[in-house]
């Protein structure tokens, strides 16, 4: 399963990005789809992710980005995109994009995010 980020860069804090990530369509046992991301020291850390169940998707956020960030995709398997608004210093990261089906997670390259004070 192959995973092609893009859309990272620089910004000043306040500003705004766009990230895609593009996947195979008809992955058999998708349940996921959406951003990770690690910044220098720290942890990998969920940001927010699109969850395919049986009533229909639903979406999930990091406390940190609720109300800034907003993930969405034409459907779960093809592309997802995340929408960042209001970026903060604290959102400088390398984002990665991932899919999850039978309980393996499948990563892209990251794709750097600098916020500038």
């Amino acid at each position: 399963v192959q995973l092609q980020a893009s859309g990272g860069g620089l910004v000043q804090a306040g500003g705004s990005l766009t990230l895609s990530c593009v996947g195979p369509r008809n992955v058999f046992g998708l349940t996921e789809m959406g951003w990770y991301r690690q910044a220098p020291g720290h942890e990998r850390e969920l940001v927010a992710r699109i969850i395919d169940g049986e009533d229909g998707s639903s979406t999930d956020y990091a406390d940190s980005v609720k109300g800034r960030f907003t993930i969405s995709g034409e459907d779960v398997g093809n592309a997802v995109i995340l929408q960042m608004n209001n970026l903060k210093p604290d959102d400088t990261a390398v984002y990665y994009c991932y899919l999850r089906a039978l309980a393996t997670n499948y990563w892209g390259q990251g794709t750097l995010v600098t916020v500038s004070s």
